[in-house]
C-alpha cells in the first residue's frame, strides 16, 4: 500500500532555510575570517548584545503571525531604560542630595508596568476599536520617545551598587576555553541571555501546543475561517498585542541591564531590527506563518552578518545598513517563492 507523501509546511521550510543560512554564515566567517569567530566567547557576545532584540523580535513575531504590526517596541525599550535608570539613581534628578538608591526589584516592576500599559492601550485600540495597527504603534513610538526625553534629557550611567552587581555577566566554567598559557577562561554570559532563551522556550510551547497559539495562526491565516471555528478574533488580537507590549517591557529592562545607562537615543532602530529579524526568521507579513525558534535564528543571523561586515573592515554604518537590506530582500524573495508554491499546491488540490 502506497503512503501519501506529506508536504513540508511553510513554517518548517522557512525555519529550515533560516537555520541553514545562519550556520553557513557563521562557519564561513570561522573559515575565511577566523580571528574572533573561532572563539566561543564571540558567539556569547553576540547573544549578550542581542538578548533584548530577541525579546522584542519575539513580540513582533506574535503580532505578525496574527497579521498585525507594532513599531513602538524600540521606543518602549528606551522609555523603560530611562525610567528605571532615573529611579535607581535618584540623585540624577536631585543633584547635591544624598538620596537612597532605588530598589532593583521595583525597577523590574516599573519595566513590566510600562510594557503592560502599552500592551493594554495599543491592544484595545487595535483589536476593539479597529484602528490600523501601524498608526497606533507609530503614535506609541512617538509618545515613548517624547516621554523618554521628558523623564531626563542627558545620558548618564547608573551608579546603583545592587544594579551594577546584577548586570555583571555570569561566569560559566563548563563552557570556558583554555588560552595559550593553559589557563581556563570561563565564558561570560549576561543574565538577559538566560531570560531571553527562557521566554523563547515558553513561547515556542505556547504557539505550538496551546489553544491560544493555534488561535494566533488561525486569525492570521484567515479571520473569517477563525470566526467560523468559534475563535474570538478581537480577543486574540488584543492578547497578541498585550504580550508584545509585555515583551517590549522585559526587553527594555534586558537592554538596560546590558548598557547600564539611560539615554533618549537608546534602542534607536530596534523596532526595525526586530521586524527584520522576524522576517528573516520566517514570519510572513501576511500573517498565519511564523516560528519563535526561527525568530531567534533570525536575530542571530542579523547580528552575525553585522559582525562579519565589521570584521571585514567596513565599520561605517551604511555598510551595515546595506547588508541588512540585502539580507532582508533575500528572505522576502524566499517568502514570495514559498507563497507561490503554496498557491500552486492549492490549485492542484482543487
Amino acid at each position: 500500500m502506497k503512503t501519501k507523501k506529506r508536504n513540508i509546511s511553510d513554517t518548517t521550510l522557512l525555519l529550515t532555510i533560516t537555520i541553514v543560512v545562519f550556520f553557513a554564515m557563521y562557519i564561513g566567517a570561522m573559515i575565511f575570517q577566523g580571528k574572533g569567530f573561532l572563539k566561543l566567547q564571540t558567539f556569547f557576545n553576540i547573544l549578550n548584545a542581542n538578548a533584548a532584540l530577541i525579546l522584542m523580535a519575539c513580540g513582533l513575531t506574535l503580532v505578525m503571525i496574527i497579521g498585525s504590526i507594532d513599531i513602538s517596541v524600540g521606543g518602549v525599550a528606551a522609555l523603560v531604560s530611562m525610567c528605571c535608570a532615573v529611579y535607581l539613581d535618584r540623585n540624577v534628578l536631585n543633584p547635591g542630595e544624598n538620596l537612597t538608591p532605588g530598589n532593583v526589584f521595583v525597577s523590574m516592576l516599573i519595566a513590566l508596568g510600562i510594557g503592560l500599559a502599552y500592551g493594554l492601550v495599543q491592544g484595545y485600540l487595535i483589536a476593539y476599536l479597529d484602528i490600523q495597527p501601524f498608526i497606533v504603534s507609530l503614535a506609541g513610538m512617538f509618545f515613548a520617545r517624547g516621554m523618554t526625553t521628558i523623564v531626563h534629557t542627558n545620558p548618564f550611567n547608573v551608579e546603583n551598587p545592587a544594579f551594577n552587581e546584577l548586570k555583571e555577566p555570569v561566569r560559566v566554567y563548563f563552557l570556558g576555553t583554555v588560552n595559550k598559557k593553559g589557563n581556563l577562561v570561563p565564558a561570560k554570559i549576561e543574565i538577559g541571555v538566560f531570560v531571553a532563551l527562557l521566554i523563547v522556550l515558553v513561547l515556542f510551547f505556547v504557539l505550538r501546543y496551546s489553544k491560544l497559539g493555534r488561535s494566533f495562526y488561525a486569525v492570521g491565516g484567515n479571520k473569517t475561517s477563525a470566526l467560523m471555528l468559534g475563535i474570538n478574533v478581537k480577543k486574540t488580537k488584543f492578547l497578541a498585542h498585550l504580550m508584545c507590549g509585555i515583551l517590549a517591557g522585559i526587553g527594555g529592562y534586558v537592554y538596560f541591564l546590558h548598557v547600564g545607562s539611560g539615554a533618549a537615543s537608546h534602542a534607536s532602530g530596534a523596532e526595525m531590527n526586530a521586524i527584520a529579524s522576524s522576517i528573516i526568521g520566517g514570519t510572513m507579513l501576511t500573517g498565519g506563518v511564523g516560528n519563535i525558534i526561527g525568530t531567534l535564528f533570525g536575530v542571530l543571523s542579523l547580528a552575525t552578518i553585522q559582525s562579519i561586515v565589521s570584521s571585514a573592515g567596513f565599520d561605517q554604518a551604511w555598510w551595515t545598513g546595506i547588508t541588512v537590506a540585502a539580507m532582508l530582500c533575500l528572505f522576502l524573495v524566499v517568502q514570495s517563492i514559498v507563497i507561490a508554491r503554496k498557491k500552486k499546491s492549492l490549485k492542484k488540490q482543487a
